[in-house]
């Protein structure tokens, strides 16, 4: 490793281990999942924490707390138990370009999916793990999703796919969520089928930037190559956990405007 590459490791791994604890939590939008104990409640709130990340953390962070009210704040007992009546306090719901007639899609989809299945791991990986790239786990996840006639052509927008050349910002941080496991509390590693060396770099504007001036990435532009560029250069630095860096680079790049 030359010196300008250990020079980036020491300092990203300084910035993962400053950010990269629980006082991360309440300004972020996992501090949404956190308020859940129950598995399929915090895979179904961190669904949806993830899928509105965009724009002001604190709008963001309100509105989820306003839809797991309207929830009654049991996501998997509401999804699984409500009636056709119950659905009419999500009309109006609205969070930037996402809106109720996305939300009652995604509701029904839930709905017919954890009445089959105990998590919703299993809608990334397949039924028998036979899904083995990030990349094709996350065509899949979009492909199920929209797997019922009743889907919206409207709602695919707000869940991306490598298939549309899209980074998959959103996706890619939810499974950073579900899946990194190394006890600092932020994260939760409640699956298991995928292994934290599998993940890729959820890549917003801040991490671009900072990843950009690092010379991580190279590539014009940020598409779903692009993340992989940047996922494959930060596995030099940890190849079990190349995603802890996120931390790293967000935390650079929000609060230190790097």
């Amino acid at each position: 490793m030359n010196q300008d590459i250990a020079a980036i490791k020491a300092l990203l791994d300084d910035r993962v281990e400053k950010y990269n604890q629980p006082n991360f939590i309440p300004n972020d939008p996992v501090s949404i999942p956190h308020r859940f104990t129950k598995k399929q409640d915090i895979e179904i709130s961190g669904f949806f924490a993830a899928i509105l990340a965009w724009g002001q953390r604190k709008t963001i962070i309100n509105n989820c707390l306003k839809l797991m009210d309207l929830m009654d704040n049991t996501p998997h007992d509401f999804i699984l138990n409500h009636q056709e009546q119950d659905l009419q306090r999500f009309l109006g719901f609205k969070h930037r370009t996402f809106n109720d007639t996305d939300l009652l899609y995604l509701l029904f989809f839930f709905q017919q999916y954890y009445q089959q299945h105990e998590s919703l791991e299993t809608a990334f990986t397949g039924e028998h793990n036979e899904v083995k790239t990030q990349k094709q786990r996350l065509e899949h996840f979009h492909d199920l999703v929209f797997s019922l006639e009743e889907a919206p052509h409207r709602t695919r927008k707000h869940i991306s796919t490598p298939a549309r050349k899209s980074a998959c910002k959103r996706l890619n941080m939810y499974l950073r969520w579900m899946v990194r496991n190394d006890n600092n509390g932020v994260d939760f590693g409640i699956w298991n089928t995928m292994q934290m060396a599998d993940l890729v770099c959820p890549c917003d504007v801040h991490v671009e930037r900072v990843a950009r001036r690092l010379g991580l990435i190279t590539r014009k532009g940020m598409d779903w190559q692009t993340a992989e560029e940047l996922t494959d250069h930060l596995r030099t630095f940890d190849p079990t956990d190349p995603v802890k860096y996120d931390y790293a680079l967000f935390g650079l790049g929000v609060e230190e405007k790097f």
